[in-house]
């Protein structure tokens, strides 16, 4: 086995990967990328039994031969590199993976232990799939808006993931936390057959970052147990989480003729202010809220500190004062892009409904 690729590309590659391997994997195997060679591309995966990640690069080779490798060490080996041609071969009667890499300042070779690949868990196999394509800028954004309100309780593991619900109406992302609830759809595009799946949150931080501005299609695969993410050099599959999800249209309110529309990043920096004076426990925040302006005020009467800050508004309804958590509303006011944002309620023991205004 035998091959050669560009520092940058594969360090790229192996970097995205590492997200995957666990620190605390109970099987020493995992500690390791699997290396697959055939012909002019190298498929490199990691794993960590409940999520499974592989990406495929050009190298320049041939042959066929794979080999596990120890993550943590290649990836401090590929950062210290500038960028410059690598190659990798292996010494099957020492088991060795030899890097050999020469650039203007600097050349030289190393040797890395590895790992028969036979050991290395395979990529389960699905069954009694259901199949649809999204673009990666829909699939970005779904997980960029939803992610940040999972929940952390062992004890309800639904709600630590993100509910993907798939409608001939659109597609919808739902995460909670049971103190705040995020529900993103999407309209223009859609499934034939009405299904649901509920994702895990390390999958969808890996696919965060790697879907930044990229522009592809991902066609997305999945049955009860496993969900498979492909595009056109990357693949991932993780287990699904089982349970049902909870009602969350049950606790969004439906009747809310009092409504609050305000430039979004006047309100966003003007809470961040009046937050610093909330209760550390409560972090609550308090709108008194008129026609053309809104009270936005804290106090935290332990530490005999409090402040009030008058922004402009447009209101309709009846006088209302209503208190929110600070951190809360500037998450979600953080995850929207929006110029305008509405706040909808009933009454001042409701949850209100935070809205993006749509640019005309």
């Amino acid at each position: 086995m035998e091959f050669v690729v560009s520092s940058s590309v594969i360090l790229r590659a192996t970097t995205t990967l590492g997200g995957i391997i666990s620190s605390s994997s109970s099987l020493p195997i995992l500690d390791n990328f699997l290396f697959e060679q055939k012909g002019g591309r190298l498929t490199i995966s990691a794993s960590d039994m409940e999520t499974t990640m592989m990406s495929t690069i050009e190298v320049e080779g041939s042959g066929e031969g794979k080999v596990a490798v120890p993550a943590k060490m290649l990836l401090e080996i590929l950062k210290t590199f500038p960028e410059q041609p690598i190659t990798f071969s292996t010494d099957e009667a020492a088991h060795l993976l030899n890097i050999n890499y020469g650039g203007a300042d600097s050349e030289g070779t190393c040797d890395i232990p590895y790992e028969d690949a036979d050991e290395y868990p395979q990529m389960p196999a699905m069954e009694n799939v259901t199949q649809t394509v999204v673009t990666s800028e829909i699939l970005a954004s779904a997980i960029q808006k939803t992610l940040f309100a999972t929940g952390n309780d062992d004890m309800r593991p639904v709600m630590s993931g993100v509910l993907f619900k798939f409608t001939p109406d659109g597609l919808i992302f739902v995460a909670t936390d049971a103190h705040k609830l995020v529900k993103y759809v999407r309209e223009d595009i859609s499934s034939p057959v009405p299904v649901e799946f509920i994702m895990p949150k390390k999958p969808l931080n890996i696919m965060k970052s790697m879907m930044a501005g990229v522009a592809c299609d991902v066609t997305i695969t999945f049955n009860q147990t496993n969900a498979r993410f492909q595009t056109d050099d990357i693949v991932i599959v993780c287990r699904l989480i089982d349970g049902k999800y909870p009602n969350y249209e049950a606790v969004i309110p439906k009747e809310n003729p009092n409504q609050l529309v305000i430039d979004r990043t006047l309100f966003q920096n003007s809470l961040r202010r009046i937050a610093l004076f909330s209760n550390k426990v409560t972090h609550q925040t308090r709108l008194s809220l008129s026609p053309n302006e809104v009270l936005i005020s804290a106090e935290d009467r332990d530490m005999g500190k409090k402040a009030v800050e008058k922004v402009p508004c447009a209101y309709r309804g009846d006088k209302m004062d209503i208190g929110f958590n600070s951190r809360f509303l500037l998450e979600m006011l953080g995850n929207l892009e929006s110029k305008d944002v509405t706040i909808d309620m009933s009454a001042p023991n409701r949850a209100g409904i935070l809205r993006p205004v749509e640019s005309p």
